[in-house]
């Protein structure tokens, strides 16, 4: 019980301090223009996508550490997350950053979850890129479970065609690890 009390009051006061404590060190060049109304949710008959917030950190947290070996090179070969020795808090830190810069307009990070809302099943990243001929670089990774099951491409799928109709880019990379 008081673990769970430290953990909701480090959250609450995360939450109220995310937004000074990580602006200093972001670009302030928005990813998209200031009259683009950005995506609030994409739903489809088997999850949801939605703004990534600190609120999410025990089902995404859940999500990674059930998945690390699943999870490896999604970012890339040289990426070192996630690392089987991730810690909630730093996961809370990271899923701050996401959010602050969502808030700032220089990334999008969604996170997947079921319809219920009670199981993160992964996270999609809208990004900018250094890639020539590229506008963005989108991201996504499932839980292993859900993997396994299929859900990979569905979300890709989803995914693509969501940013093609609703997103100002012309020109995406989707760099992908397939196992």
């Amino acid at each position: 019980m008081k673990n769970s009390i430290q953990l909701f009051i480090m959250m609450i006061l995360f939450s109220s301090a995310i937004s000074s404590s990580i602006s200093f060190c972001q670009s302030s060049d928005p990813f998209v223009s200031s009259n683009f109304e950005v995506p609030d949710i994409l739903e489809t008959d088997k999850f949801r996508l939605r703004k990534l917030t600190v609120n999410d950190v025990v089902k995404d947290y859940d999500a990674v550490m059930t998945s690390v070996d699943n999870l490896k090179g999604v970012f890339g070969p040289h990426s070192k997350w996630p690392s089987k020795d991730l810690t909630f808090e730093q996961d809370l830190i990271d899923l701050g950053w996401h959010q602050k810069e969502f808030q700032r307009r220089s990334s999008f990070a969604y996170t997947v979850m079921n319809l219920e809302e009670s199981q993160c099943l992964g996270c999609v990243y809208i990004d900018p890129t250094l890639k020539k001929d590229y506008d963005a670089e989108v991201y996504l990774w499932v839980r292993k479970s859900e993997f396994d099951k299929g859900l990979d491409p569905i979300l890709f799928d989803a995914v693509k065609n969501w940013i093609e109709k609703e997103w100002p880019y012309k020109n995406v990379a989707y760099p992908r690890k397939r196992n």
